[in-house]
């Protein structure tokens, strides 16, 4: 189980960095979105994975940590709110520049 938490993890961060390298506005957006669910399941792996281990502590010695999951339950919020934020962004700023780059700058043609 933990090295298909870490493939997965690996892959959603990769593709989000070579989604947040891109030039425009939308792969932008959706590879930051991605880094914030690789980021998730590495909180949420930190805290161990345990399978039927008991939520509550009764005089057990196996139990579920429930800090990790709070922690990706407030990430999960937050990341929702900024890419809300980011998205209504990157719509004003296609309105006022006419085009979707992240530097405001229209690709160049190439010569032909």
């Amino acid at each position: 189980m933990e090295s298909l938490y870490a493939i997965t993890t690996g892959i959603l961060t990769a593709c989000g960095l070579f989604l947040t390298l891109r030039g425009r506005t939308f792969p932008v957006v959706v590879g930051l979105t991605l880094l914030s669910y690789a980021v998730n399941l590495f909180l949420f792996s930190m805290g161990g994975l345990t399978t039927g281990g008991a939520a509550i502590i009764d005089g057990q010695t196996h139990f579920a940590d429930p800090l990790p999951q709070a922690l990706v339950l407030t990430a999960i919020v937050i990341g929702f709110a900024m890419t809300a934020f980011v998205v209504i962004l990157a719509m004003r700023a296609r309105s006022e520049m006419g085009n979707d780059h992240v530097d405001g700058r229209k690709q160049e043609e190439p010569h032909r």
